[in-house]
């Protein structure tokens, strides 16, 4: 926008004689401007006539100030120079403040758009980011889809077999939540002994400490191998099992010893 503007330079300063004539001229009008102060002071210290003598002179002001605005509405406005040089000068001075005008706002339009740039390429990148994870999913949801197409094209055997599939993943994941809940549970309700979770030996005090075991590892273990050897159950007591929990399991029922080694446990089968 500011290239189009003409170059002001430094040549456009009032010449000494057109600045001299400015200035009488400014100090003619200044001149009759107090002059016509000290006439209005002199009307505001007149003696205080009579109520109906004062409101009929207020009107009469009124009139008189109505008729000289309605001939300031209908004046042209007057030039306070008719030099060419004088009428040059500020021009050429006025084009020099809406230049600079001009150019603060131009250099503001141009930080607002290099803004809005950034933006917009901000929101492009995540819109493509937006495209891509959705063309994924359409991708997983028609190949789902063929997957099931497929299957239901085929003996009932392979369907039951997909059907067997889901219902074990599904219960992987409650099994998943079910021990999460169980742990978070033993963990505030049984925790290990205030010592650090250590103990030592009764024999020897000088063997370093055993590292005792959570009573929800206590409990993992014996499912584990009650899952995996089901024929043989037991686990043996060892220093990491804190005397109190396996107490506690066997007064409750929930673990039961070997008939003939009492250092050995099982859980019970609820499940049987």
């Amino acid at each position: 926008m500011a290239e189009y503007l003409p170059e002001i330079t430094s040549d456009s300063v009032c010449p000494v004689d057109v600045k001299e004539e400015l200035l009488d001229e400014c100090e003619s009008i200044w001149k009759q401007m107090e002059e016509c102060q000290s006439e209005i002071a002199l009307l505001g210290t007149e003696t205080l006539l009579k109520s109906d003598v004062k409101i009929s002179l207020l009107m009469m002001r009124v009139k008189a100030l109505t008729a000289e605005y309605n001939q300031w509405q209908n004046r042209s406005p007057e030039i306070i120079s008719t030099n060419p040089e004088v009428l040059l000068a500020l021009g050429k001075e006025e084009l020099q403040k809406v230049k600079n005008d001009l150019e603060v706002m131009l250099s503001t339009v141009q930080s607002k758009n290099k803004q809005l740039e950034e933006d917009l390429k901000r929101e492009q990148q995540w819109l493509e980011e937006q495209e891509q994870i959705l063309d994924a999913f359409n991708g997983i949801e028609e190949e789902t889809k063929i997957q099931v197409e497929q299957l239901s094209k085929q003996s009932p055997n392979a369907r039951a077999f997909y059907e067997l599939q889901n219902k074990m993943l599904k219960i992987k994941i409650y099994k998943e939540e079910i021990l999460n809940a169980l742990g978070e549970f033993l963990e505030e309700h049984f925790p290990l002994p205030e010592n650090g979770g250590s103990a030592k030996k009764k024999n020897s005090s000088e063997e370093p400490a055993v590292e005792l075991l959570t009573l929800h590892e206590i409990l993992e273990i014996f499912v584990n191998k009650l899952m995996s050897t089901p024929h043989e159950p037991y686990v043996t007591i060892t220093d990491s099992f804190w005397p109190p929990y396996i107490e506690l399991l066997l007064r409750y029922g929930i673990a039961l010893r070997h008939p003939e080694d009492p250092n050995r446990i099982r859980l019970e089968a609820f499940h049987m």
